[in-house]
C-alpha cells in the first residue's frame, strides 16, 4: 500500500519539487523564487537573460545534443542549421516510385511537374525544410531509389 502512495504522489509536479533536495548556498534564495514563477514568467525571464548577456538559452542543448550525435565538431555544425534544401542528385531506376515520392513531398505539383523535376536530376526538390521533415523526404525518395542530399 505504502508503495502505490509514493508512485500516486510522483506523478504530480508538485510531489517532484517537494521531494527534491532544498537548494543551498548563495543561490537558495534565487532558486527558490523561480521555482515560484509560471511558466509565461519563467520564458519572459529567460528571453531578458537572453538579450541582457547576448546568449541563447537552447544553445548549450543543441551542441550537446550533436556531440552526442554525431560525436564531432561536424555534426554541431549540422545540427545548428533550422532548415535544409532537399536536393535530387539521380533518379536511379524506379523513375515511378521517384515520381509518387516527389508528389507526396511536394503536393503543390502535378504528375507532368513531378516527372519534369525528376527526369531533370540534379535539381532541388524543396527548400527551408525543417530537419524532422527533410530527413523523412529524404528517406522516401531513398526508399523510392533515388539518390538524395540533404543542403
Amino acid at each position: 500500500m505504502a508503495e502505490e502512495t509514493k508512485e500516486e504522489t510522483k506523478e504530480t509536479p508538485e510531489a517532484e519539487a517537494e521531494e527534491k533536495a532544498a537548494p543551498s548556498g548563495k543561490f537558495a534564495d534565487l532558486i527558490k523564487q523561480i521555482e515560484e514563477l509560471s511558466v509565461m514568467e519563467l520564458a519572459d525571464l529567460v528571453k531578458e537573460l537572453e538579450e541582457r548577456f547576448g546568449v541563447s538559452a537552447a544553445a548549450p542543448v543543441a551542441v550537446a545534443a550533436a556531440g552526442g550525435a554525431a560525436g564531432g565538431e561536424a555534426g554541431g555544425a549540422e545540427e545548428e542549421k533550422s532548415s535544409y534544401d532537399l536536393h535530387l542528385a539521380d533518379a536511379g531506376g524506379k523513375k515511378i516510385a521517384v515520381i509518387k515520392a516527389i508528389r507526396e513531398i511536394r503536393t503543390d505539383l502535378g504528375l507532368k511537374e513531378a516527372k519534369e523535376l525528376v527526369d531533370g536530376a540534379p535539381k532541388e526538390v524543396k527548400k527551408g525544410m525543417p530537419k524532422d521533415e527533410a530527413e523523412e523526404a529524404k528517406k522516401k525518395l531513398e526508399e523510392a531509389g533515388a539518390t538524395v542530399e540533404l543542403k
